[in-house]
């Protein structure tokens, strides 16, 4: 199941840049609002101390899938030459 969560948290972020986005279009790559609304629902879950040991993994996976995407948008704007 892990590979199944690992695997879901990179899904979306594969597919955009499969398809060769501008650099534009990668600084405003958001997540779908079906995975916003899993992980606000994961954080709340979080929070309120009832998450299973698998939707932690899932959670923390995102959490790295955000963090990529920082990383990529801060490299995006500075080629830019953006703030």
């Amino acid at each position: 199941m892990v590979v199944e969560v690992q695997q879901r948290a990179y899904d979306e972020i594969v597919a955009f840049l499969a398809g060769g986005p501008k650099p534009e279009e990668i600084l405003s790559f958001q997540p779908s609002a079906e995975t916003q609304e899993r992980v606000r629902d994961l954080l709340e879950r979080n929070r309120s101390g009832t998450l299973a040991e698998e939707e932690e993994a899932e959670l923390d996976q995102y959490g790295h899938a955000e963090h990529l995407m920082r990383l990529l948008k801060a490299h995006v704007r500075r080629r830019l030459d953006l703030p």
